[in-house]
């Protein structure tokens, strides 16, 4: 039986849901100050517990070149990624990513001293640490980059570099990592990384990356001696059924983001973002062989919108000081969901192509005719029908590929349906392409009924166990028409606040912050992108926390409970921020990637990293 939910089910039956109390968390206070805070009466851009102390602009800066921000133990240097801009897309298909790194010993002048570079066609982007490892084999300062490849000089995994002097790295092991895909195929390069995390136990070190390559995404390594690190474990964390319990909220894309790991009531404990798959808890004392301790699921409503289904987006996370809470934020750039409405009265969930004006989708009709995969050397797409639609499966080539291909056969819009496998099947994202085809996503479940084709089974869908089978150049009769495509305002990526349990092992949610722009749809165009990306926690203070907004500035929450002995009454407020009132490319002037803290003389400072500027300085008052 096909699977059909109408709008006004949904939407009625999320409401019930909410109303009687299954959403979940609380809100917190009101919070929030506008772009233009009413609390800066200074005008230098800063309020509450947030002090702009200096700034450094790299000599290169430019749009998106800047991503993640690490700091030393001593705070006294600072580390940004160089993610390389935009070059890669463009003609000259390269880029320069690398290290630049920072004095910061006077914090009122800081200084660049020198800048690492990275392979060519390397992006260094949210995997930067340093860590002071003293082991049998090596004692010094190690500052990991993850490499994310581009270009024809593809190169990927992971670097350590020797930096007890900052102004001298010394190469210690580079772009290593997983070579392996599912059952042992190589691969050209390394397995590509999008972020990494090290920790030095006394006599060993260890160091966890995300394996953007295959479904056991955690590889484990022994880095005792950095020059030679060791694979010791690959996981999948969804063997520990990890993933979303409940298919109808279309959270499949279950798969490590990021992670941190910490001594929790006496034991390692990795934390996990592992996106729609919420966060998860594993015991690491014995890294070669972890143990599975707990994971969090999202409620069947938003806990900010109640009458709409929750997103997912698991980005990152940290533990308080304390260990008493763990704050982890959602990522999600478009303020949009999209609902594809079809003659026989469905409607699906549908994201639109990063490259997509949603004026151009909206109120979209025409006859669906399913064009394959649409790959170079594939089955040959066929030439548009006047009024038709492709419809494309996901999988084997580009997003970009896929568009070429139909252009080329005269379409004039593309619908796309994820394909099998974990972390697919029902899910729903924004694909990133730059072809002009306005172009829409969604689950191969609605792709299946959108075709009027028979056999979707979730369980076999995550398996990837079997084809579509459906014919290429199907089109009517035998599909839905889609009459009309409608535009839902969802809101940006927001924060999370979770009661760790006194053993470590659990996470409750407890509540959930956002500022208010995030949640007004006269925010949603034209002020640049108001989601939250990282947070970084107060070592002196267990209540306080900073998180990085892309161009909403950086935000000071505290912890705040009504009855201290009962954490199920904590809310997270705003209590300071920081936008530059100079002005860049965007209306608030600031693009935050990275959020790092450290403690000099018993005051907290923050580091914040601009993607179009540099490194930002700042203080708690």
């Amino acid at each position: 039986m096909h699977r059909r939910i109408a709008l006004w089910a949904l939407a009625t039956a999320l409401l019930m849901l909410s109303l009687s109390g299954v959403a979940g968390a609380q809100h917190g206070g009101p919070g929030g100050h506008l772009l233009t805070p009413d609390a800066d009466t200074d005008g230098d851009g800063d309020w509450g517990k947030i002090e702009f102390v200096s700034k450094l602009v790299v000599p290169d800066a430019e749009a998106e070149l800047i991503a993640d921000v690490a700091v030393d133990p001593t705070g006294s240097y600072a580390y940004l990624a160089r993610w390389g801009g935009s070059a890669c897309a463009g003609p000259e298909n390269q880029v320069d990513g690398g290290v630049y790194v920072v004095d910061i010993r006077d914090l009122e002048n800081p200084k660049l001293v020198t800048f690492i570079r990275a392979h060519q066609d390397t992006l260094v982007g949210e995997g930067l640490q340093v860590v002071t490892i003293t082991t049998p084999k090596f004692s010094g300062d190690v500052l990991l980059m993850n490499h994310e490849g581009c270009g024809k000089n593809y190169k990927a995994g992971v670097s350590l570099w020797d930096v007890t002097d900052p102004a001298k790295p010394k190469k210690l092991s580079e772009n290593f990592g997983d070579v392996t895909v599912g059952g042992g195929r190589d691969v050209p390069d390394v397995n590509q990384t999008h972020s990494a995390f090290m920790w030095d136990t006394g006599s060993k070190a260890y160091l966890i990356s995300v394996d953007d390559e295959e479904s056991e995404d955690v590889d484990i390594y022994d880095i005792t001696d950095p020059k030679r690190p060791v694979l010791i474990a690959e996981l999948d964390l969804n063997q520990y059924d990890v993933s979303q319990p409940d298919p109808a909220l279309r959270l499949t894309d279950s798969f490590l983001h990021d992670l941190v790991v910490k001594q929790v009531a006496g034991r390692w404990t990795g934390l996990f973002s592992y996106w729609d798959g919420g966060w998860v808890l594993l015991d690491l004392s014995n890294p070669a062989s972890p143990v599975f301790l707990s994971d969090t699921d999202y409620p069947l409503s938003d806990p900010e919108m109640p009458t709409l289904s929750p997103e997912g987006n698991a980005h990152q996370a940290e533990f308080t000081a304390d260990n008493d809470f763990v704050i982890g934020t959602d990522e999600d750039f478009d303020p949009y969901r999209f609902v594809i409405e079809t003659s026989e009265g469905d409607a699906f969930l549908a994201k639109i192509g990063t490259q997509t004006d949603p004026d151009d989708v909206v109120g979209l009709t025409g006859t669906p005719i399913f064009v394959g995969l649409a790959c170079l050397g594939g089955s040959a797409v066929p030439t548009a029908g006047t009024g038709q639609i492709a419809v494309v499966e996901r999988g084997v080539c580009t997003f970009e590929e896929k568009a070429q291909a139909v252009i080329a056969a005269g379409y004039d819009a593309m619908i796309l349906f994820n394909r099998e496998g974990a972390g697919a099947c029902t899910g729903v994202f924004s694909p990133f392409l730059t072809s002009d085809i306005p172009t829409l996503f969604i689950g191969r479940d609605a792709g299946f009924d959108l075709l009027d084709h028979p056999g979707f089974v979730l369980d076999d869908c995550l398996e990837g166990s079997a084809a579509s089978g459906i014919a290429i150049g199907k089109t009517a009769p035998n599909v839905d028409l889609v009459t009309g495509v409608e535009k839902v305002f969802d809101g940006w990526g927001y924060v999370h606040l979770f009661d760790l349990n006194p053993s470590g092992t659990t996470l409750t949610e407890v509540d959930t912050f956002t500022i208010p722009e995030a949640q007004d749809p006269a925010y949603a165009e034209g002020f640049g992108d108001l989601s939250v990306h990282e947070v970084a926690t107060d070592p002196l203070d267990p209540s306080l926390a900073y998180l990085a907004y892309y161009d909403a500035g950086l935000r000071a929450v505290q912890i705040q409970c009504s009855n201290p002995a009962d954490k199920s009454t904590c809310d997270l407020v705003e209590v300071g921020g920081f936008i530059d009132r100079a002005g860049s490319d965007n209306l608030a002037g600031n693009d935050f990637w990275g959020v790092e803290t450290f403690v000099r003389n018993g005051t907290t400072y923050v580091l914040g990293s601009d993607r179009d500027s540099g490194l930002w300085i700042l203080r708690d008052p």
